[in-house]
């Protein structure tokens, strides 16, 4: 009796251990499947929802708070559209043709329609065009930035701030990936973006008769049937950013990238949120929030390096004054010309810093 007692515990404690072990490799599997799920989208942040509810679907670092890029055009346009006729004229001024971006180029005291603005500025992503908009809607972009951010609240994207029409870098402007994608939602309400952001090509004319051809900077345009449109973006800051929407059967999903280092893997991104989404609304997958650890890497800008320059200049100068006043004293005076030299340096540096900003923009 006591043997088969014995036999009994140890079998009960076997079974535990294997049950154990069962449990802890299925913890295994689920976590390398959930990282393996988060490594086929290799942006920073990303999110698929559904477009009718909003219900997120699938979402990498959803609410990370990253440069928006030229993403920010889908608001300068809906903000445009509510106080403004897609007919009426706006002449450009100087302070939007010098605008860094892309081109084709807008040229100061050119006049176009309201429409073919917003062609230029949301197929071939000239900023020019947005901030010839922005003019026409508050005279400035300061003031045409509190609009914008007053629309994206008004739709609920709530961590996102933006200070130009363009999306140029810019200090405290921000987004998320899930506001990203409130943000599109709400641009499919309007039926001139729609319809903009699903045009591959497109020709405009100013009211001189000059011929402005512009084309899609989504590449998903041409090699997915289901997408609806979209909006790219890029800066060297913010790296390259991409909203879209897909028609799959009788849903419409929507997939936002922020962050992607590499360009090509941009449309991989999309595509795979987009699938990923459809997976979950035909219960072939729960719906999945995915976070990793991203760190905000500081841009250095050269105005810094400048500054550290200065430091160990005033850190060799103090040594040399400690070990002899009076050729400390000659030094200081031999070293007023190298100060206007550093000035200039810095002056240099600053300027380089606006120009890096503006370039590699789309």
């Amino acid at each position: 009796m006591i043997k088969r007692n014995v036999q009994s515990s140890m079998f009960n404690v076997n079974v535990r251990k294997i049950v154990i072990a069962a449990l802890f490799l299925l913890l295994i599997f689920h976590f390398s499947l959930l990282t393996s799920y988060a490594d086929d989208v290799s942006a920073r942040a990303a999110v698929v929802i559904e477009g009718t509810s909003g219900n997120i679907l699938y979402a990498k670092n959803p609410n990370v708070k990253l440069f928006p890029a030229s993403t920010t055009k889908l608001v300068t346009a809906m903000v445009v559209l509510d106080r403004m006729d897609p007919e009426s004229v706006v002449t450009i001024s100087e302070e939007a043709a010098r605008t860094p971006s892309v081109s084709p180029h807008l040229r100061t005291g050119e006049k176009l329609k309201i429409k073919d603005l917003l062609n230029i500025a949301l197929i071939r992503s000239v900023n020019s065009a947005a901030v010839a908009l922005a003019e026409s809607v508050s005279g400035s972009e300061e003031a045409f930035a509190k609009l914008m951010n007053e629309k994206a609240l008004s739709i609920g994207a709530e961590n996102t701030r933006y200070v130009n029409a363009s999306g140029l870098p810019g200090d405290g402007q921000y987004i998320t990936a899930y506001d990203l994608s409130l943000i599109m939602k709400e641009s499919l309400r309007y039926p001139m973006i729609r319809e903009i952001i699903n045009t591959r090509a497109q020709q405009v004319y100013t009211e001189g008769g000059r011929k402005i051809s512009v084309k899609n900077t989504n590449h998903l345009l041409w090699s997915d049937e289901d997408v609806v449109g979209g909006k790219t973006g890029y800066t060297r800051a913010a790296k390259h950013c991409f909203v879209c929407a897909g028609q799959k059967g009788d849903n419409v999903l929507i997939a936002a990238v922020l962050g992607e280092s590499v360009r090509s893997e941009l449309w991989h991104d999309a595509s795979t949120l987009l699938a990923r989404g459809e997976d979950v609304l035909s219960k072939k997958r729960e719906p999945e929030i995915y976070y990793t650890s991203v760190s905000q890497t500081p841009v250095v800008y050269a105005s810094q390096n400048v500054k550290k320059k200065q430091k160990v200049a005033k850190v060799a100068k103090s040594k040399s004054a400690k070990k002899d006043t009076k050729k400390g004293k000659a030094k200081k005076k031999k070293s007023e010309p190298s100060k206007k030299k550093m000035k200039k340096k810095k002056s240099n540096a600053v300027n380089a810093k606006n120009g890096d900003a503006a370039k590699g923009i789309s």
